[in-house]
């Protein structure tokens, strides 16, 4: 397949391979942020076939992952309670509430529908003018766009049978928040490249500047991920810190000014929950006043306190960086994506469901 094959070619990453190993000369522990990026690394053996000097640290890129508790529980609440048709993005619908998730819901009798876009919630709303429709709006940059185009779509058409339940989340804030901690021992990043390609890299600069780490922006096929380690390593090697861009086939520095347009027509940045993790200040994107009738959370009014998780998940401590999944004593025993535990086991992103699925740790 064009544009993909090229970046799986074996011979290209057995030098690139070479190249890391030859410029590496002391341990270095690199932070891939996205999920989509680990999943790369663990399904296409990079992991193993990395020098013993690189520890890959796997990040909290993972929206499905980190969408707390208390909003899954009101989306649950709304589906089962109010009459509401329910649309969401397949991913979320296995993530568990605190007491079930939106799959068990639907089991139930909850009209939740899996959807592929958000304007095809809004045709949903046009036909369904008797039902309020609402749309659960989880994502990082890449999805908001379409989450807030959906909204302008929906006033422009006069549907106001419609609305979103955000839980955006910012991907500097969390790099910032991982650099913050006392525990950190990352050296350097692989940024999200389908981030940048809507946000650009200019929000980089100043974390490089104040952390002094390289942070390169990187895809994710495994060419992309390799030579974005390559990328890292060399800068590290020679003691430099800057944003590099190794998916410049789609990223350009000022992003996508159109889509950026758009998302500030719709949100505003707020303090964001993250779950298993705490509150992360203006990391996250909440519904304008301008558009609160899209709102869902105003819309209905309804109050859910957040919970504790699981207290034999470690998620928290996976997404940021301190353990890895098989560190989990419940990896492959309680938690498994058919019975998870915790959203990284059964998110197509999570790094628990990466090792379950792709690391030979676990006996199928």
């Amino acid at each position: 397949m064009k544009y993909m094959n090229e970046y799986r070619d074996p011979e290209l990453a057995k030098r690139f391979l070479e190249e890391i190993k030859n410029t590496v000369s002391r341990p270095w522990s690199i932070m891939e942020v996205c999920g989509g990026q680990t999943h790369s690394l663990v399904k296409n053996g990079i992991i193993d076939m990395l020098p013993k000097e690189i520890t890959m640290i796997h990040g909290p890129g993972c929206p499905v992952c980190v969408t707390p508790l208390y909003l899954i529980d009101k989306a649950i609440y709304l589906a089962l309670n109010r009459d509401v048709i329910l649309c969401s993005f397949g991913d979320m619908l296995r993530v568990p509430g605190s007491e079930k998730s939106l799959l068990e819901a639907k089991a139930e009798g909850a009209d939740i529908r899996i959807l592929y876009s958000p304007l095809e919630a809004v045709k949903i709303a046009e036909d369904n003018p008797d039902k309020e429709v609402v749309f659960f709006a989880v994502g990082f940059e890449t999805t908001a766009p379409a989450n807030a185009l959906s909204v302008i779509h929906a006033h422009r058409k006069g549907i106001k049978n419609y609305s979103i339940l955000a839980s955006h989340v910012l991907v500097p804030p969390i790099i910032e928040n991982v650099m913050e901690d006392v525990d950190s021992e990352i050296h350097g990043f692989l940024a999200a490249g389908h981030v940048c390609t809507i946000m650009g890299n200019f929000e980089y600069y100043p974390l490089v500047e104040k952390y002094n780490v390289p942070i390169v922006v990187t895809g994710f096929e495994p060419l992309d991920v390799l030579q974005g380690i390559l990328m890292v390593v060399r800068q590290l090697e020679k003691s430099n810190a800057e944003v590099e861009n190794q998916y410049a086939r789609i990223v350009r520095e000022e992003g996508n000014i159109n889509a950026q347009n758009i998302i500030f027509e719709v949100f505003e940045v707020t303090d964001r929950l993250w779950r298993g993790m705490e509150i992360i200040p203006m990391s996250g994107y909440s519904v304008k006043e301008k558009y609160a009738i899209y709102d869902a959370t105003k819309k209905f009014n309804i109050t859910i306190t957040e919970v504790k998780e699981n207290e034999a998940c470690i998620a928290g401590e996976i997404m940021k960086g301190i353990k890895k999944p098989f560190e989990c004593p419940e990896f492959g025993q309680k938690c498994k994506p058919t019975n998870p535990l915790g959203a990284p086991m059964v998110s197509t992103e999570g790094a628990c469901a990466a090792y379950y699925h792709y690391s030979g740790l676990v006996e199928s």
